[in-house]
């Protein structure tokens, strides 16, 4: 959500639809004209590499966005499909891909919740689960794909989705982070696909690595990206002490912390922004902070221990 004013945000990205750019030696991206207030602009893909080469994202299921991929490497082969999490406007372009040109699918796995009790996408409707994804080979937390020319590494970074994978390219000090870190504003984490704790542990695990540079799922790259990232932290921890804030003065819902926490906010967001206070009070519940009748759900009462 875009409502936050102490991240140095860069929504300056102004790549049209179905243009390639070269970002960096190997580095090419496209975006997909799939605009909304969850995607900015639309949904970045990747292609690494020349001659023999990887895509990371095709994106959501759009045929123009895909004759647009495979013009960008004709007469070249596309060896690699990388998928860095299964939300609707990442991976359900990747069955043209793969269909076009013969591609091995990477990615972590199905897509599933956080928490196993809440399997049914009831629970979050608006979560964008493509559940009909399976990728032809699954990766985990340190297998490195290799191609002609680059190898990635994959860095498992749960939180906005629990399958999210990030592909590291150590050699070239490039991270390319899904949907995790955005430069042009924060991740939603929205149970039961997202879990806050996940979310902050894996904002740790990027911090510790080397690479500086991201590219992320939707708006422009993120210079000294490891800095960026302790920004994103300490404006977790602010918006915990908010949520703290409001439950001091007394027992509440959801939607009132939303109302006092997110001041200004795109009505089209408040939504999203009522299930990551969920993510939030999730984390406080079960660390014993914050107490609710039952399971912390969307529609619960929510009171300081």
């Amino acid at each position: 959500m875009a409502d936050n004013d102490d991240i140095p945000f860069n929504r300056d990205f102004p790549l049209k639809p179905g243009v390639v750019e070269q970002v960096r030696p190997g580095v090419r991206r496209l975006l997909c004209n799939n605009p909304s207030p969850f995607t900015f602009t639309g949904t970045v893909s990747y292609i690494v590499g020349t001659g023999k080469v990887a895509v990371i994202d095709p994106g959501p299921d759009d045929a123009a966005h895909a004759a647009a991929l495979l013009d960008a490497v004709r007469n070249e082969t596309v060896t690699h499909i990388l998928v860095t999490h299964t939300h609707r406007d990442h991976s359900p372009n990747t069955t043209r891909i793969k269909s076009a040109t013969g591609a091995t699918v990477y990615a972590e796995g199905p897509h599933r919740a956080s928490r196993p009790r809440y399997e049914s996408e009831k629970h979050n409707p608006e979560s964008g689960a493509d559940r009909d994804f399976r990728p032809d080979t699954e990766v985990k937390h340190g297998d490195t794909v290799e191609g002609a020319g680059w190898a990635l590494e994959a860095v498992a970074t749960p939180g906005h989705t629990a399958n999210h994978l990030a592909f590291a390219w150590p050699e070239r000090k490039i991270n390319f982070v899904g949907d995790h870190v955005m430069g042009w504003s924060t991740s939603i984490v929205a149970p039961p696909d997202g879990s806050m704790v996940d979310y902050m542990a894996s904002l740790e695990t990027l911090a510790a690595r080397d690479e500086d540079l991201y590219f992320s799922g939707h708006g422009p790259e993120i210079p000294d990206a490891r800095r960026y990232v302790r920004f994103l932290t300490r404006h977790r921890q602010a918006r915990e002490a908010s949520i703290l804030h409001r439950l001091a003065k007394g027992e509440t819902d959801i939607p009132t912390i939303v109302r006092v926490v997110y001041i200004g906010i795109d009505p089209r967001l408040t939504n999203a922004a009522g299930y990551s206070v969920l993510a939030h009070l999730e984390d406080l519940v079960a660390r014993g902070v914050v107490a609710t009748d039952g399971d912390p759900v969307i529609g619960g009462n929510y009171r300081l221990v």
